[in-house]
């Protein structure tokens, strides 16, 4: 039996039909929580009772279902800016996931940003907090900066202090490294950034899942996160942004939802947040991120946090038992995602042999090609741990990982 002092883990994963699922004859191993989480049969249930009760295009209607439609999704708005510790609603706009949060401000931030002002990006980020901005860059006529990270995965906070200029305009740095497991002190980066006169947007997709999130107390002004990596559905993520700042950023698509009146000399756009929520949002994810929401405050994200922990430490301690295995990242601080390779053996033939053992891991750059060329390596493999995951999995890993090595 799998418990902590706080989460009952054997209860919480019959929440989760998908584990039970048999691989090869083997029973599931799924650690591949970094690229999507498994749904609790609640979220899934959610989404069927909307279309099946209520179904109808929001914000739009004065029958019944879209005025019920409408309501949940609101509610469910709500829900995320309590989650976040948010000021108001109108900071929390419904997009697509992590990746169109950050287009929407590379763009919309973009259209107010003029030649050879910059970007400043860290050394560990996910493609998603780089094209868009190598985008911008090539559009405005913008250059883009790095901030190096040590041998460990730590961000070098004197490059970082360096790094600025009087034409630093926005900062992009991503909470948790979804290679590394590095955490990212935002909060002390926020406010230096802050005080040289720039903006901060967060790339929170690793850490809402993980770990209690506070905006207010980061102060940035920008945090984005996915649906599907919070036990959530796909197709449906959260871009928070500071009212006064969204107020004076352009719209990022046109369309309907997102006007207030239309004619042909003048377009007069929606108050926050429908100004960025062009066109028919996706109103039945919505409301079943809440429940996922709802389902892990349930469980209390500082239980979440202490398990996972507990997991990522109990990883690496049995992996570096192994002969010949390379741990990468060492941060002080860091999530329960372990990114390894052993010996000469190629990251794909690692994953695909522990897949015939019923163990689901990630291989390859991660969307993170910059971070492998700083580590020297093509790709790793990648463990990641939620809180439905046991010790027992974590051995069946190791066992699996040294059942391989043999074949070498």
């Amino acid at each position: 039996m799998e418990r902590n002092v706080m989460l009952d883990v054997d209860k919480i994963r019959k929440d989760f039909p998908i584990l039970d699922t048999l691989v090869y004859g083997k029973p599931l191993v799924y650690l591949d929580n970094a690229a999507t989480t498994q749904k609790p049969k609640a979220v899934v249930e959610a989404e069927v009772a909307e279309y099946y009760s209520c179904n109808a295009n929001v914000h739009r209607g004065v029958h019944f279902l879209s005025e019920k439609a409408t309501e949940l999704m609101e509610n469910a708005r709500e829900t995320v800016r309590s989650f976040i510790g948010a000021n108001k609603t109108e900071e929390i706009i419904f997009t697509r996931g992590t990746t169109e949060g950050i287009n929407l401000v590379a763009f919309s931030l973009g259209e107010t940003l003029q030649e050879g002002d910059e970007i400043l990006v860290s050394a560990m980020e996910h493609h998603s907090n780089i094209v868009p901005w190598q985008l911008l860059c090539q559009r405005r006529g913008l250059h883009l900066k790095v901030i190096p990270m040590d041998d460990r995965g730590e961000l070098i906070w004197e490059e970082y202090e360096k790094s600025f200029s009087p034409r630093t305009k926005l900062v992009g740095i991503t909470h948790v490294s979804n290679v590394l497991g590095t955490v990212n002190p935002v909060e002390k980066m926020v406010a230096f950034a802050h005080s040289q006169g720039a903006l901060v947007l967060v790339d929170g997709a690793q850490s809402v899942p993980h770990m209690k999130v506070n905006v207010k107390e980061i102060d940035c002004d920008f945090f984005v996160f996915s649906g599907h990596k919070v036990y959530g559905p796909t197709g449906i993520g959260i871009l928070y942004g500071k009212e006064h700042i969204m107020e004076s950023l352009p719209p990022y698509q046109g369309g309907g939802e997102m006007i207030s009146s239309v004619s042909w000399e003048k377009t007069v756009y929606e108050r926050l947040p429908y100004r960025f929520e062009a066109g028919t949002p996706n109103y039945v994810a919505a409301c079943a991120l809440k429940v996922a929401l709802d389902y892990v405050s349930h469980l209390g994200m500082d239980n979440i946090a202490a398990w996972e922990h507990e997991l990522g430490e109990y990883a690496r301690q049995r992996l570096s038992a192994i002969p010949h295995m390379r741990i990468f990242g060492q941060a002080t601080r860091r999530e329960s995602v372990v990114s390894f390779l052993v010996g000469d053996i190629h990251h794909l033939d690692m994953g695909t042999l522990l897949d015939r053992l019923g163990i689901a891991v990630r291989t390859g750059h991660h969307c993170a090609q910059p971070v492998m060329t700083r580590l020297g390596i093509e790709g790793t493999v990648r463990a990641s741990f939620s809180f439905y995951n046991t010790k027992a999995e974590v051995d069946a890993l190791c066992d699996g990982i040294e059942q391989v090595a043999r074949m070498f």
